[in-house]
């Protein structure tokens, strides 16, 4: 089933997310990039937080952000309310994301996998679905206010 799908990444993962909206439009997705657009240097989370809020309103179904290590990115994503983003680097880690915590983001690092690996775990990411069971209650509870 095709996808509303956000991307966005900073320069440090411009690379793949060429590669990876490439895939996507391939598979019949909708893809909307954020940004940015070339690999000159850039501060993350003016491209991120974009991708997370249009995800956390509604207007896309999941979001994919990359950098070269997806830990800025995965963090600046999870500060706004709704958003569970993923950092993956397996795909068995990107099935587990989605089985048990119902990641509606997820971030990859360009540094850290292969090109392959990072198509790979999108491909599966994004046909896994949520488990639901147990897992809902652990959903409730990330999204409640501390």
């Amino acid at each position: 089933m095709p996808l509303r799908i956000a991307i966005g990444s900073d320069h440090a993962g411009f690379r793949y997310k060429e590669a990876i909206k490439t895939l996507l439009q391939a598979d019949g997705h909708t893809v909307h990039d954020f940004g940015t657009d070339s690999d000159a240097p850039c501060d993350y989370p003016d491209f991120i937080r974009p991708v997370a809020q249009a995800v956390a309103r509604g207007e896309f179904e999941r979001g994919i952000v990359l950098g070269g290590s997806g830990n800025g990115e995965a963090m600046v994503a999870n500060r706004i309310r709704g958003i569970r983003c993923a950092l993956c680097w397996s795909e068995q880690v990107a099935i587990w994301s989605r089985t048990h915590n119902d990641a509606n983001m997820l971030s990859l690092g360009q540094r850290t996998i292969t090109e392959a690996e990072a198509l790979a775990i999108v491909r599966i990411w994004l046909k896994t679905e949520f488990e639901g069971g147990r897992h809902v209650r652990r959903i409730e509870k990330i999204d409640e206010e501390a």
